[in-house]
């Protein structure tokens, strides 16, 4: 299939699916034209590329990954041993990021808390309705 119904039946853009290509992750065919051709398993790895992507990794780790999971369900599975502890430290990194946002929201919080409009009725952040 070409680049246009790979579009269509991944939802992809032609854009992003050329930098699947460029960063290895995915290995279309070229016709002596130029023009790209996907094999109907390619809609599978960027299913699998898609998912790994919204569990943080990046798309260097995705390309040692994407090789040692396989689709179980609706969920993927590692089957290479060494991928696991791979995985964990990902999950670390993620873990350390997520505090780190939280600890700078805390602080964010306090200096908003800090200003105090005479006009307002000053209540705590945490009390206002969402805007």
């Amino acid at each position: 299939m070409r680049i246009g119904e790979m579009v269509a039946r991944t939802g992809v853009s032609e854009r992003m699916l050329r930098y699947y290509e460029k960063q290895g992750l995915l290995e279309p065919t070229r016709m002596p034209s130029g023009y790209r051709v996907y094999r109907e398993q390619d809609i599978d790895t960027v299913r699998r590329i898609r998912a790994l992507l919204a569990a943080g990794l990046t798309t260097q780790t995705i390309g040692r990954v994407l090789p040692c999971v396989r689709d179980e369900g609706r969920r993927l599975v590692p089957i290479c041993s060494d991928l696991v502890a791979e995985l964990r430290a990902e999950h670390e990194r993620i873990t350390r990021a997520m505090a780190d946002l939280q600890s700078s929201r805390a602080m964010l919080e306090s200096v908003i808390e800090g200003w105090r409009d005479p006009e307002d009725q000053a209540l705590p952040l945490s009390a206002r309705a969402p805007a």
